[in-house]
């Protein structure tokens, strides 16, 4: 190979890649239109070539180094910016997107929650109707410590915070993900969790109130409950839109149905992991906390709902 030949044939590659890359530690990646970002990909592939073939040529050191260093600095700003990118679109997703899509979706997160109101008010029914009730549907230790010793579970935390927390997110992470599969059910097994999860809260409730004990149950509730039992609600809507598109595809085919209402189902998943990670933590650290003042629980509890209320609200500004 005539290596100064071919040194003069690839030459302008390398200085329009230098070019491209001066540009971009003065002006920023963002300074590139579109066209130009791909022409950097497609450069930096092309000199990466280059290097390889200098490699194994007899090409002086000095023009190897420059095309390693070209190429590195052209990786540094096509992978790291796709990674910047990748980040600030997570962030915009939190911000503006799962709102959006909590709105889209929201005859579906209510049906969820109206399946749990309705399991919870057949609960209070029956609990207070017939007493054999009661233990079809919570653990007889819980029975036991609320009537015969007048007093709650919620002690049991105190001491073991980091495992109970850890514990709690585990298992409310579970929940909400059955609830979502269970769309691939036709919705029946999101029913039956929806609803389960109603007829327990709702017979728990019961037990409490008939001790005397709901004051202090529902300032143990509040803190962690509203944004867990939320993220509870908007899981079974996932579970649903999934079951609609298996049940009711309208205008789509069954699988494109499913692929457009899996992908706002997915999303609904994906915003609410962090809600029951901030719910677990409340609920190991801050619920069962002696310390603090019940009254306290509650408003910490309504102020944290009305934040989510709030941000689920929020619509991004067209201009």
């Amino acid at each position: 190979m005539n290596i100064q030949r071919w040194i003069a044939r690839r030459e302008p590659n390398w200085q329009r890649l230098d070019a491209l890359l001066k540009q971009i530690d003065h002006k920023g990646l963002k300074s590139l239109p579109s066209e130009q970002i791909r022409e950097l990909a497609s450069l930096y592939r092309t000199v990466a070539a280059d290097l390889a073939r200098a490699r194994t040529q007899q090409v002086s050191n000095t023009l190897i180094q420059s095309l390693q260093s070209m190429t590195t600095r052209a990786y540094s700003q096509i992978y790291q910016g796709s990674r910047r990118q990748e980040w600030l679109g997570v962030v915009d997703f939190y911000l503006w997107g799962f709102p959006a899509v909590v709105q889209q979706t929201l005859p579906y997160i209510a049906f969820a929650t109206g399946l749990f109101i309705f399991g919870c008010l057949v609960a209070w029914w029956y609990a207070w109707q017939d007493p054999s009730f009661m233990p079809l549907i919570v653990p007889e230790h819980l029975i036991r410590t609320v009537r015969d010793e007048r007093k709650l579970w919620m002690g049991s935390i105190l001491g073991i915070e980091p495992l109970a927390s850890s514990g709690i997110m585990v298992n409310n992470i579970m929940v909400s993900f059955t609830a979502v599969a269970g769309g691939i059910t036709a919705g029946a097994y999101t029913f039956y969790i929806m609803l389960l999860n109603g007829l327990l809260i709702g017979a728990v409730a019961t037990l409490v109130g008939q001790g005397n004990l709901a004051y202090p149950f529902w300032a143990f509730v509040f803190p962690h409950g509203s944004l867990e039992l939320p993220a509870i609600f908007f899981a079974g809507g996932a579970g649903f839109l999934i079951a609609r598109a298996i049940l009711f595809p309208g205008k789509y085919r069954r699988l494109d149905a499913l692929k457009y209402y899996g992908t706002l189902a997915s999303q609904l998943v994906f915003g609410i992991i962090p809600l029951l990670v901030i719910a677990g933590i409340i609920e190991g650290f801050f619920s069962p906390n002696p310390s603090v003042p019940e009254p306290l629980k509650y408003l910490v509890g309504t102020g944290l709902f009305m934040t989510l209320v709030v941000y689920c609200s929020r619509r991004r500004k067209s201009f």
